[in-house]
């Protein structure tokens, strides 16, 4: 585990239910989500652009190789949760990258969640149909 202290830096990204452990080391771009390609792994143009904007707004796309382990969620929210957890480990990786992560609003943690389901109703919100007589 020393190397790891030495050239990789952690990022853990959360969005929903969805939660993305990433590795981040020197190299040239390769991404790697769940030990398939970026490109198999996010099947949507969106998602990818989605989950690699931390690369595209630093411009360290080419500069750095992406390892990501994550789980939970659908897909949206993993792109969501890999996005996060990128930014978070250019932090780690170089702390000038700062205002650039920051103006886009990719540190922040996207904090809503699935409204819970309530008793005596179909749903989060929805009511039985009301009968009168």
């Amino acid at each position: 585990m020393a190397e790891t202290k030495t050239n990789e830096f952690l990022g853990t990204g959360r969005r929903k239910t969805a939660v993305a452990r990433v590795r981040l080391a020197s190299g040239n771009g390769k991404i790697t989500v769940n030990g398939r390609a970026f490109d198999n792994y996010f099947v949507l143009e969106t998602q990818r652009a989605q989950a690699a904007q931390p690369l595209a707004v630093t411009g360290t796309a080419e500069k750095v190789d992406v390892r990501v382990n994550v789980a939970g969620g659908g897909p949206n929210g993993q792109a969501d949760a890999v996005r996060h957890g990128i930014a978070r480990a250019l932090l780690q990786f170089d702390a000038n990258l700062r205002p650039q992560l920051k103006a886009e609003g990719l540190l922040t943690r996207d904090s809503r969640m699935k409204e819970r389901k309530k008793y005596g109703q179909p749903g989060a919100r929805k009511r039985f149909q009301y009968s009168k007589r």
